[in-house]
């Protein structure tokens, strides 16, 4: 998994690829209107193109849209060039609608995550929900006190969790297997969490990390 391919062009997107090609990927990075990442291009040396181009292009791709957007991008890069492919899902499905005492909303269900929605319209893609319970500052190499911190995943392909797995570890994730696609009913509102000291104390950069006791 050494060609990434990332769909979006907001922060969250801009940071995950300059940070894997910092780290020795070789990236590209899509939108519906690559016009506008012609500064970031020019800055960063990362090929902007479509949706669709990037993702024919990537051995592995990320999903790094909105949550409320996640669908309409997976469909303009196209169910042919999703098939197959590791597909690590970093969205949320958080409403359009602002904070109630630093609390954010669902458009989901607790019986339902958006990666099991994105996994019914795209089932040859091999999804696998990442990078949504931390904010961007920290997603590659993050530096923290207490080491590594955890990256909670979830997807119904095995092999592909275990790619996933070997990725995070090269950029400094530890990884927690939280079993099949449903497993992201419970990773997903882990963003509201993680979000509150933001809204509340300005405290964006942050991790969650599993601790166990000594074997």
């Amino acid at each position: 998994m050494k060609t990434i391919g990332i769909l979006g062009s907001g922060d969250v997107a801009q940071t995950l690829a300059t940070g894997l090609s910092a780290a020795g990927y070789q990236v590209r990075i899509g939108s519906r209107t690559p016009a506008k990442l012609a500064e970031f291009a020019a800055k960063s040396g990362i090929t902007a193109a479509t949706f669709a181009e990037v993702a024919a292009w990537g051995e592995a791709l990320i999903l790094a849209v909105k949550g409320t957007a996640a669908i309409e991008a997976c469909t303009l890069a196209g169910a042919a060039n999703l098939a197959g492919k590791v597909v690590m899902d970093t969205t949320n499905p958080i409403k359009d609608a602002p904070p109630t005492d630093g609390v954010l909303s669902l458009f989901t269900t607790f019986d339902e995550s958006l990666m099991e929605r994105l996994q019914v319209a795209f089932p040859a893609a091999r999804f696998v929900k990442t990078f949504s319970c931390v904010g961007d500052a920290l997603m590659v190499n993050p530096k923290l006190p207490g080491g590594r911190p955890s990256m909670f995943i979830a997807g119904n392909d095995a092999a592909a969790k275990a790619q996933v797995t070997a990725f995070l570890a090269t950029i400094g994730w530890e990884t927690e297997d939280c079993g099949t696609a449903a497993g992201a009913r419970a990773i997903e509102p882990l963003c509201i969490l993680w979000c509150i000291p933001g809204f509340r104390q300005n405290d964006w950069v942050h991790a969650y990390k599993v601790l166990r006791p000594a074997p």
